[in-house]
């Protein structure tokens, strides 16, 4: 997760607040769409505060979009946005070789790691993910 947050590119006008929150919050609103943030909080481990910021952020980034609760229209539900936003592609353009290659103490292992890494994201998906940083 460290590797992942010193590699992001810093947003324009980014907000203080944690990026690791927001990749918890993301990854978990991807493997539940149509979560409520008490739901996000619950499954995450993350104070409620800390979910309504991340979702704050992630819908000011046009990663997410949400709409009223149609079962109790006093909350939100949240789900991942339909179009790929500004944000998400230019996080998805950026390489995390040089965040790897400090975490590393050089590159000598960097090709290892990556293909390691690759075989990972075939076989965790966003759910296990998520199971794995707030256990």
């Amino acid at each position: 997760m460290k590797v992942g947050e010193e590699a992001m590119p810093a947003a324009r006008g980014e907000r203080p607040g944690g990026t690791r929150a927001v990749l918890i919050v993301l990854s978990d609103i991807v493997a539940h769409p149509d979560s409520a943030v008490g739901e996000i909080a619950e499954r995450t481990g993350l104070p409620q505060s800390q979910v309504s910021t991340a979702v704050a952020r992630l819908r000011e980034a046009g990663s997410v979009v949400t709409a009223p609760d149609p079962g109790d229209r006093r909350r939100s539900l949240v789900r991942r946005a339909d179009e790929t936003s500004e944000r998400v592609a230019e996080v998805r353009a950026t390489s995390i070789d040089a965040a790897l290659t400090t975490a590393l103490d050089g590159p000598e292992h960097l090709a290892e790691v990556t293909a390691a890494l690759e075989i990972l994201v075939r076989h965790l998906s966003p759910a296990s993910v998520v199971h794995l940083r707030s256990g």
